[in-house]
């Protein structure tokens, strides 16, 4: 990993520290242990510090095992499972106002600036109907994450009986155990959006058959090149 935090080893990591998230929260939620929830919750944290960490911060090198202490305190009393409902809400709030910012007068849609940066890689001009594709496929992919913020949110609602209502004595309407509300946050999130980008990538395929890839393999090596300071930047 470089110094300034993104280099490809840099890059590889942040990848395998936003996978580990839900795998971790899951596991925390069928074994009902809270120290694994304190581990996955410590995943994002290095994630969040991972730049500062590898540019010598002393705050973030005095962050690191401070938010360590807290979360393995934290992972035994019952806050840690209030602090892993939400991650699920706030991240995909986050890039979705990333999408939809990017829609604003002035600016350039996200899923517009990644298909030029492909088409220049590849010395092929953009056409005006891919132009249009790019706009609404960026308003489609805002609107997708909203949707899954906001429907965790009402699922971190009903977690009994460590949920947002139940901590407030409230009941609710349709009471969740942590291992079903993992099965939905942690597993059916992650499956709605790679069915979305399937389903969104063989349709891009069929409307727009000239294109700078011709299979999904090299699809994804494509993007890959673009290099760590291109997504760095996306969504800024």
């Amino acid at each position: 990993m470089d110094g300034t935090g993104h280099g490809p080893a840099a890059g590889v990591l942040r990848v395998v520290l936003l996978l580990a998230y839900p795998v971790l929260s899951h596991l925390a939620s069928l074994r009902g242990e809270g120290l694994w929830a304190a581990l996955a919750l410590f995943g994002l944290v290095l994630l969040c510090l991972l730049g500062a960490l590898a540019r010598r911060r002393a705050w973030a090198w005095g962050a690191l095992p401070a938010a360590a202490l807290l979360l393995a305190w934290l992972g035994r009393s019952p806050w840690a499972w209030g602090l892993l409902q939400a991650p699920p809400v706030v991240f995909p709030l986050l890039v979705a106002w990333g999408f939809a910012r990017s829609l604003l007068p002035g600016r350039v849609p996200l899923v517009a600036r990644i298909v030029h940066a492909l088409h220049a890689r590849a010395g092929v001009p953009v056409e005006a109907a891919l132009e249009r594709y790019a706009r609404r496929l960026t308003a489609a992919w805002a609107l997708l994450l909203a949707l899954l913020a906001a429907i965790n949110l009402a699922l971190a609602l009903s977690v009994v009986p460590d949920g947002l209502l139940a901590a407030f004595g409230w009941t609710p309407w349709w009471p969740l155990d942590h291992a079903r509300w993992s099965w939905c946050t942690n597993v059916a999130d992650w499956g709605l959006i790679g069915g979305f980008f399937v389903a969104e990538y063989a349709l891009r395929c069929h409307l727009f058959p000239q294109r700078p890839y011709r299979r999904a393999g090299q699809f994804v090596r494509e993007m890959g090149r673009l290099g760590p300071a291109f997504w760095r930047d996306l969504l800024r």
